[in-house]
């Protein structure tokens, strides 16, 4: 079955709304790593909020300490607000376990961050790519910044949401976790690009059909799959960012056989076709919120000789 992006067109802030289908208690601890990311301030507040959610008492404060930063400048670079000074880099490499050509890919990413020159950052981000797994660089440019900035898709939505309209001023207050100005320019060339967005008479745009499919392409599902996994910690965010009355995190532990594990994957199936269908009907949305359902083993016994005997 292909992997699909489908985006839910509901709002004018967007919200990750994670809803955990599986064998699991609490929350789903979403962890990025270097080849999942263009921006570095996506990993670093991952770090941030990964640490915040095992530790209460972590702060700002605290990982300033470990950056260099007072506890202003930290919260501007999670917030993308600021960069790294150069003298940080190097301690941001060993907070976050950065070595051989993951420290390399790092330095790269900064660089190509805090260029203001379109040449330089298209060639930093084409050395970016050709150090990346692999898998990932079998992907045109436009294909990779899709699949590795969250917010491009979301861009799209907005313009939609928009009437066509792509103010970038406008655009960026619209989006959150925070994005910068340059990245929503940079959503609108990748959109263009891919032909997701296509110009019409008075600076706006049309959106075509949202779905970016993984069929017969090993490299692109793999590529998704890192798209994922960027929503997984999004959500995981919104737990300490988003309150609770503007998300819906779940979970359920259950113990399945393999007639019910069928079950449950038609029964998510057709849930997602209710969601689509239901989305269908919204007229003027103005909120867009992201699902993601996840359904995965935590302990098998199938294979266990006393059980066999025992059935």
């Amino acid at each position: 079955m292909p992997l699909e992006i489908h985006l839910l067109y509901f709002c004018q802030k967007r919200f990750a709304l994670f809803l955990l289908f599986g064998p699991r208690k609490g929350y789903f601890m979403g962890m990025l790593n270097i080849d999942e990311i263009s921006d570095y301030r996506d990993l670093l507040k991952n770090y941030y909020t990964q640490r915040k959610l095992d530790m209460p008492l972590y702060s700002y404060k605290m990982m300033g300490q470990k950056l260099g930063l007072d506890t202003s400048q930290v919260f501007r670079v999670l917030n993308k607000e600021l960069h790294l000074p150069n003298r940080s880099i190097p301690l941001a490499k060993d907070l976050l376990d950065l070595k051989g050509r993951k420290g390399e890919l790092f330095e790269i990413l900064v660089a190509a961050s805090k260029t203001k020159s379109p040449a330089k950052k298209d060639k930093l981000y084409k050395m970016a790519l050709a150090l990346q797994d692999v898998d990932l660089r079998k992907l045109s440019a436009s294909e990779y910044l899709f699949l590795s900035k969250w917010w491009i898709p979301v861009v799209r939505a907005l313009i939609e949401m928009n009437g066509g309209h792509a103010e970038v001023s406008h655009l960026v207050k619209q989006i959150s976790p925070t994005v910068s100005e340059d990245q929503v320019r940079e959503a609108i060339t990748v959109l263009k690009d891919l032909k997701l967005i296509t110009p019409l008479a008075s600076e706006r745009y049309a959106a075509t059909t949202a779905n970016f499919t993984s069929a017969g392409s090993a490299t692109k599902t793999a590529a998704i799959r890192s798209y994922q996994n960027q929503l997984l910690a999004l959500a995981q965010n919104s737990l300490i960012a988003v309150e609770p009355a503007k998300r819906n995190i779940s979970s359920l532990l259950v113990g399945v056989d393999e007639d019910c594990f069928a079950d449950l994957n038609e029964m998510t199936l057709e849930f997602r076709r209710q969601v689509q269908r239901r989305v269908a009907e919204v007229n003027k949305p103005n909120r867009a919120m992201q699902f993601v359902f996840a359904l995965y083993p935590v302990a098998d016994i199938s294979n266990d000789p006393r059980t066999k005997k025992e059935g």
